[in-house]
């Protein structure tokens, strides 16, 4: 049986709703730990902007779940009171059916990401989930360099969607970034001076405790983002 992996977005307005979902970062794990059919999941705030930030923004958050199916995926958005409360709350939702291509690192000591062997050779969209636990050692020497790293990732117009989430914030942080193709994502990441600076320091100053490196392939898109769906096409 292949793993897939769902990634929801929820933005929140209002100062009520804010705060409603800051609370859940801690209070919603007793109703998300064990979910039948879900074998790993992460609940996150975001950064401001894109890309990896220590400013947060409070109007977005993240759920990042590994199902061992995605009947069972299905059943939790449909069904589960706890993703009605986000729903009804949020002003926007969109959540993101993923298909693992390959994994290399692990997240809080695990290997989450298992790949699945039922890939669509038609399909040319590509995901990038990127994640580390900085050392505390290394923060200051870490958050120096990465704007630089990240200065021609929104200009990329092979680019759809990335925005910078995470656990703790300035110590364990993720990227998610969202590509029209395989192509267009090793252009980016093999081409720009400062993305490539950035991997030569992480291996030269052993910025991360912990780190993941994640492809995937997305197959489902529900909801919207800034008023619509990022990729229709599926």
């Amino acid at each position: 049986m292949s793993t897939i992996t769902t990634l929801s977005f929820f933005r929140f307005s209002g100062f009520r709703n804010k705060f409603w979902a800051l609370k859940m970062m801690q209070f919603a794990h007793s109703d998300l730990k064990n979910l039948e059919g879900q074998e790993f999941y992460k609940l996150m705030g975001s950064g401001k902007g894109a890309g990896f930030n220590p400013y947060p923004d409070w109007e977005t958050y993240a759920l990042l779940q590994v199902w061992n199916s995605e009947a069972a995926a299905d059943s939790f958005f449909e069904n589960a009171p706890i993703f009605q409360k986000y729903r009804d709350r949020s002003s926007e939702v969109w959540t993101l059916y993923l298909k693992n291509i390959r994994a290399k690192g692990t997240w809080s000591g695990k290997e989450p990401f298992i790949p699945n062997k039922e890939l669509d050779p038609g399909n040319p969209y590509l995901a990038v989930i990127t994640r580390a636990t900085i050392r505390p050692s290394r923060l200051v020497d870490f958050w120096r360099y990465v704007p630089a790293s990240q200065s021609r990732l929104q200009s990329n117009p092979g680019l759809i969607f990335t925005k910078g989430i995470g656990e703790i914030p300035v110590m364990q942080m993720a990227t998610f970034s969202l590509w029209t193709s395989k192509d267009a994502m090793q252009a980016y990441a093999y081409s720009a001076k400062g993305h490539q600076t950035a991997i030569k320091k992480t291996r030269d100053l052993d910025w991360y405790k912990e780190e993941l490196f994640s492809r995937f392939q997305p197959f489902k898109s529900v909801g919207t983002w800034n008023g619509k769906d990022p990729l229709p096409e599926l």
